[in-house]
């Protein structure tokens, strides 16, 4: 199937002129078997330093995400698969503190916990091997459930039994690479994205951001951004993901977000720039 998707030689540089930033998911997307690969960590690094915006969107929990926003080179996070957005606010010339916003209130969440934990009882007892997340203490707004982080693999068929659990107490779910997440509200990771870059005075045009992903929970993200990057291991979710994002890299997770960074900074490094938004 990855046959439809055009290989990174194919970017072009007027694909990358008009880009302010780069938004990028996490789990086998800048990690490759459970651990962040050190050339995509440099990446977002080098990206940085050109100038462009880089913004992780991801589905790991607000207890990752205030160390994310705090230590790794990047304007903010997007957590909990859009339910919350972290980023460091300037004090002072040399100083910074931690600013956080939620989609939902602390009364809300609070609420949405209890309903969520019935559900985790549920899920746990109908689907034997599942079990929950080990981050799950850290999390603000959903539940998710591990299907192989650290559990033995589980079948296809055992991740769908979670999401019909998920579906039939009307709460919204995703499937990443990793876990079955389940919220009761209306976010995704692109309502996360656009909360943030208001917050950070930023152009939302999508026209003006590249994505990379690798699941079916970067689906909204696939389709609403032109320029979209699959890495090599979005093969295996081609089939959960409506619209499928424009090109792939021809290597897997962190090792496949390290080559497209790579390709941009050539392409900017030989038209000499790009276009700031106004």
């Amino acid at each position: 199937m990855s046959d439809r998707l055009l290989p990174l030689a194919r970017l072009g540089s007027a694909d990358v002129l008009p880009l302010v930033g780069i938004l990028c998911d996490i789990d086998d997307t800048l990690t490759h078997r459970g651990r962040l690969v050190p050339a995509a960590f440099s990446a977002l690094a080098a990206l940085r330093k050109s100038g462009l915006v880089v913004i992780p969107v991801t589905g790991r929990p607000a207890g990752w995400c205030d160390l994310i926003a705090r230590q790794w080179p990047v304007a903010g996070v997007v957590g909990e698969n859009g339910g919350l957005w972290f980023w460091m606010e300037a004090t002072g010339p040399e100083t910074e503190r931690l600013r956080r916003g939620f989609w939902q209130s602390s009364e809300e969440r609070e609420r949405n916990r209890g309903a969520l934990d019935g559900v985790a009882e549920q899920i746990l007892a109908a689907v034997p091997g599942s079990a929950l997340a080990s981050d799950q203490k850290y999390r603000e707004l959903d539940l998710a459930v591990d299907f192989c982080e650290d559990v033995p693999a589980l079948p296809r068929s055992a991740v769908d039994a979670i999401v019909e659990a998920f579906s039939g107490v009307g709460a919204t779910c995703k499937v990443s690479s990793i876990h079955v997440n389940g919220w009761f509200g209306d976010f995704d990771k692109l309502a996360g994205f656009e909360r943030l870059v208001a917050q950070l005075a930023l152009p939302a045009d999508p026209s003006r951001w590249a994505f990379v992903g690798d699941s079916a929970n970067d689906a909204p993200m696939f389709s609403h951004f032109p320029l979209s990057v699959g890495v090599a291991n979005v093969d295996q979710f081609l089939d959960r993901i409506p619209v499928w994002p424009r090109f792939r890299c021809q290597e897997q997770g962190g090792y496949g977000f390290a080559a497209f960074a790579e390709r941009v900074l050539e392409l900017r490094a030989a038209s000499g720039g790009w276009d700031r938004p106004g």
